[in-house]
């Protein structure tokens, strides 16, 4: 039996990605033995985000400012567009600080199993900016899934038109990997992808 506060924080809990009925009563428990004052800073940080986070007018990544930080850095190259399917991608990419390009979020991929088609994700933002001119390559960023495959060759489609380069991320196997630990769909993405040295 439990109190019903803590059944609906747990439950709640249990809405966020990754976060089974086990983990969120470990977090709900967790949050119980923090101070009053700590739990006010979660409840207060979690409300500002919601009141003071937006989506770019330009790219669609979650930001304070319009346009977000990397859409406005002089130092972006504007010409490169690296399309991604969730504002969270992006950071995986930065990381490598190798990307000096600028992004264009779909939010979300092409999915007819689940209802999601072309109109339910940002392809026409994407090809406005195309249009616009000024853009020389295009990096499909999607994930290497059905979902990803699928958006990024309906993107390869609709982007020929306007003759700019379309890359896609190449796939394969991981630095420091052993061979017999690769799947088959690994491994075929690595005999496709491979390059002369």
């Amino acid at each position: 039996m439990t109190a019903p506060p803590l059944a609906t924080l747990i439950n709640e809990l249990t809405k966020l990605p990754g976060v089974g009925a086990k983990s969120a009563s470990r977090i709900a428990y967790h949050i119980l033995k923090r101070t009053a004052g700590e739990a006010e800073a979660l409840a207060a940080a979690i409300l500002e985000v919601k009141s003071k986070i937006f989506r770019c007018s330009t790219c669609n990544n979650m930001t304070d400012v319009d346009p977000c930080a990397i859409c406005g850095d002089p130092r972006r190259d504007p010409a490169i567009i690296c399309v991604v399917e969730e504002a969270f991608n992006i950071a995986t990419i930065e990381q490598t600080r190798d990307f000096r390009g600028v992004f264009h979020v779909l939010l979300g991929a092409l999915s007819p199993l689940k209802g999601i088609g072309p109109q339910d994700i940002d392809v026409g933002g994407l090809l406005r900016r195309v249009q616009g001119g000024g853009v020389r390559e295009v990096i499909i960023a999607t994930n290497p899934n059905v979902e990803g495959e699928a958006t990024a060759l309906y993107l390869a489609q609709q982007l020929r038109p306007f003759g700019v380069r379309t890359t896609r991320l190449a796939f394969g196997l991981p630095v420091g990997g052993d061979l017999e630990y690769a799947d088959q769909v690994t491994m075929a993405k690595a005999l496709e992808g491979r390059r002369e040295i």
